[in-house]
């Protein structure tokens, strides 16, 4: 009996230490946070890559998205928001992952890779800086407008998870 005591004050000390927490907390500053009601403004997004309207798509999923999860409003012009964005699209690739067994194309991937970046107004350094990639697997077909269709929705779902991932990264940066 007097042998069990000390593992139970040893085990009542663990427990304690465990509820108590580890010590963590949130480490992001008020700057870093996205919140509803301030205005964002996204300038066209620069083009390096072979599409003529992803940059467009991209700036449109950015604007839905930060909306939709944050409750930023799209600001009229850079001189009227609290946040601005800068960016470019460096890459925009479609890739063949998989034949049928006749060896015809069944699926691409649409990849794209994207630099941004986000300003609060009236300071230089950024907020937060980097490079994200979304990816959307569609399929193929033999009908050209069905495949560019088909195409289309796969880089607004690129786009949409780039703009999610920024959202996380921004409010995730340390």
């Amino acid at each position: 009996m007097w042998s069990r005591s000390p593992y139970r004050v040893l085990l009542l000390v663990a427990l304690v230490l465990i509820l108590s927490g580890c010590g963590y907390r949130l480490t992001n500053s008020s700057v870093q946070q996205l919140a509803a009601g301030q205005t964002l403004w996204v300038p066209f997004i620069g083009n390096e890559s072979v599409s003529p309207t992803a940059q467009t798509v991209i700036r449109r999923a950015l604007y839905d998205e930060c909306h939709a999860l944050r409750g930023l409003v799209a600001a009229g012009s850079e001189a009227t928001a609290d946040l601005y964005m800068k960016g470019r699209l460096v890459s925009y690739a479609n890739k063949i992952i998989s034949y049928t067994a006749a060896d015809r194309v069944r699926e691409y991937k649409l990849t794209l890779e994207v630099e941004l970046e986000l300003y609060r107004s009236g300071t230089a350094l950024p907020i937060w800086k980097g490079m994200l990639q979304g990816s959307s697997i569609y399929p193929a077909n033999a009908n050209l407008a069905l495949q560019r269709n088909a195409e289309e929705r796969a880089l607004d779902a690129a786009a949409r998870i780039i703009s999610q991932k920024f959202i996380s990264a921004t409010e995730q940066s340390y």
